[in-house]
């Protein structure tokens, strides 16, 4: 990059003498502003920008596109300008470079020399990289000196809707703290800062928007809820206690289990696409119609079944547990090979939902649905249950079926306080064994 910028010649502005340019080229001053903005070297920028001659540098835009095919230095009415050739630039500024790097005394030298707050030659302030980048100091700094807590980016976005990250929590603290608005929605999207702390899985964020009011039921473009942004984001395992949590505050908040998105989908068929068992117990407790349909004519229990086999470090078994003991719909008997071709790489799955079957009728099609290295893997339990072909289900197992029957719709609120041993009550709520008899 160096190499590149010191072959570059530029023109000067009407505000500014043809000497002062050449002797900012012939010193290299541009370049070594450049670098001192990236390494965060404070004592370089104050010897530059105290030369009353080229205190314009505090207001360079910086064309970052493309840097094999930058041709040449230009000043504009803004400041140094490097153009490029291809089609998308990245335009930066210093207080932008600093901020987005955290360099809050580098920062602080540029605003005390006038640095302008609100440029956003690329789309954005530099409060908007401060918070994406998670840089609290910065964003203080640039608020204290002026910079809109509600400055509305290219893309639509607000400084609150880029903190989408935990370690954000400060900067979202500050911008609250100075004025912005908790209410307010992306071009785009509509999404509120909530809505983005929801969907990014992101508790003490959520704890804070819903402590400066955010309402808890508001609906973005796709007529999502934060809670139905929460339950439709995709969940990565380690991510899931952090959207339990989200949903948990947003429920003691009042948010309302049911609403539909455009596809009449509620928040159950959501978490139960995402696998997250608990945030599926927590609706289910919470009141959430378990065989609600979508457009598709879907309960929550299809979109589980469709995604167990991708999601077994999510414990789908646990989802599927849950729907049955709330009263699910079962599958139809005919389908059941489909469903075990579809979801044979997660044998506890397999087990829950046959285990709500008093009798099934296993043939060979249910054993060319395993896969060979599935059945390798496995063979236990699908030696078990293939074994249903040439014998019927114990009378213990027939036994949890007729106790099902008679406490459906109860059953979550009697088990628990049957004088029964703990590893029965376990039975009943089709706790996993490793194998169906």
């Amino acid at each position: 990059m160096d190499r590149q910028l010191s072959k570059f010649a530029f023109c000067k502005p009407k505000s500014y003498r043809s000497d002062v340019i050449a002797t900012a080229q012939a010193s290299g001053y541009v370049l070594q502003f450049w670098n001192a903005l990236l390494v965060g070297d404070g004592l370089t920028l104050i010897s530059i920008m105290d030369d009353e001659e080229f205190s314009f540098l505090v207001d360079s835009v910086y064309d970052t596109g493309n840097i094999e095919e930058w041709k040449s230095f230009r000043f504009n009415y803004r400041g140094l300008r490097l153009w490029s050739l291809s089609y998308e630039q990245e335009l930066t500024t210093p207080l932008h470079i600093t901020a987005c790097r955290g360099f809050a005394d580098c920062l602080r030298l540029l605003l005390q020399r006038g640095a302008d707050v609100e440029l956003a030659p690329g789309g954005s302030t530099a409060l908007h990289e401060a918070c994406e980048s998670c840089q609290p100091e910065c964003t203080k700094l640039l608020l204290s000196h002026g910079a809109n807590a509600n400055a509305v980016s290219e893309d639509g976005l607000m400084p609150l809707h880029v903190c989408t990250l935990p370690e954000s929590l400060e900067c979202a603290r500050q911008l609250l703290q100075y004025g912005a608005a908790i209410t307010a929605r992306s071009v785009d999207e509509e999404d509120t800062p909530l809505h983005v702390a929801a969907r990014h899985g992101l508790p003490e964020h959520a704890d804070l928007y819903l402590r400066y009011g955010a309402a808890v039921d508001r609906r973005n473009e796709e007529e999502l809820t934060p809670l139905g942004a929460a339950c439709a984001h995709p969940h990565e395992a380690h991510e899931l206690t952090r959207y339990h949590r989200v949903c948990q505050l947003l429920l003691a908040a009042g948010a309302r289990v049911g609403p539909l998105d455009r596809d009449k989908r509620t928040p159950l068929h959501m978490a139960c696409k995402q696998a997250n068992a608990d945030v599926v117990e927590l609706l289910l407790a919470n009141g959430a119609g378990v065989n609600d349909m979508d457009y598709g004519g879907e309960a929550p229990m299809h979109n589980i079944l469709k995604v167990a086999c991708y999601k077994t470090a999510h414990q789908p078994e646990r989802v599927v547990q849950s729907l049955l003991n709330y009263g699910s719909i079962r599958v139809w008997p005919g389908a059941l090979p489909v469903v075990l071709k579809h979801c044979c790489g997660s044998p506890r799955t397999v087990e829950v939902l046959l285990n709500a079957y008093s009798r099934l009728k296993v043939t060979d099609a249910w054993v060319e649905a395993v896969p060979l290295e599935v059945l390798k893997d496995h063979r236990d339990f699908y030696e078990s249950l293939f074994s249903l072909a040439r014998t019927p289900r114990s009378l213990q197992h027939l036994a949890r079926c007729r106790v099902r029957v008679y406490l459906e719709g109860r059953l979550l609120r009697v088990v628990p306080k049957l004088p029964l041993p703990t590893f029965i009550q376990n039975y009943l709520l089709l706790h996993f064994t490793g194998f169906v008899h």
